[in-house]
């Protein structure tokens, strides 16, 4: 191999759509992307879900850690079903692709020490929601980045289900409300961002939520 061709190789190549959410991070703490996924890849992973679904695989959603998991109704209200990378179908491992992309770029340039990745469908039924939180727990700190796709299809406001943050700035809280569009992408600090779905009001508000991790 020529010193030409060993070049190319490792040469390094911006990518806008991730220095935007680099930039949208760094401003204000969380990133709003539409189309990172579009709409037939998120048509795909809704029919994945959908299937997972039809198969009974989802469970009750839990507040705290995996190991110490308590099903709290009046604290949340989604259904929810883990995604392992090792086994996912062919929709699945294009979302695999895409966030392993990110994450390498997030490592390459911010140095973010991201070692770990977890995610899972989540189905909020109508009238079900998620109080207000934190994506961190007392115990368990490696959470640095939290994520949420939207799967849902020609969904509105009267659909409710927006997810609110709540971002600090000069000592004054903000809010701001986001809808779950399909293919939108938010990402956001989770130690810092405190977060909350409000109830949704009609049809099922579908998902792919996770977090990136530290060691």
């Amino acid at each position: 191999m020529n010193e030409t061709s060993l070049f190319d190789q490792l040469e390094f190549t911006e990518n806008p759509v991730y220095e935007g959410i680099i930039s949208d991070l760094q401003e204000r703490q969380y990133s709003v992307c539409d189309g990172f996924f579009d709409l037939e890849e998120v048509s795909e992973l809704r029919e994945s879900l959908h299937r997972k679904h039809v198969l009974s695989q989802f469970k009750k959603a839990a507040i705290g850690s995996k190991t110490n998991e308590i099903v709290e109704r009046t604290v949340r209200g989604d259904f929810i079903f883990w995604l392992n990378e090792a086994e996912a179908d062919p929709s699945e491992n294009r979302f695999f692709r895409k966030i392993n992309e990110l994450t390498n770029y997030l490592n390459r340039t911010c140095f973010m020490g991201i070692l770990h990745k977890e995610f899972h469908y989540a189905i909020y039924p109508a009238k079900t929601f998620y109080k207000r939180h934190l994506d961190t727990f007392q115990n368990d700190d490696r959470r640095k980045l939290s994520f949420v796709c939207y799967l849902n299809e020609d969904w509105n406001a009267k659909n409710g289900g927006e997810l609110v943050l709540y971002p600090q700035k000069d000592g004054t809280e903000n809010v701001v409300e986001i809808l779950p569009l399909a293919g939108r992408v938010v990402i956001f600090e989770s130690q810092v961002l405190e977060h909350e779905v409000k109830p949704v009001l009609a049809c099922e508000r579908l998902s792919i939520t996770g977090w990136f991790k530290t060691r």
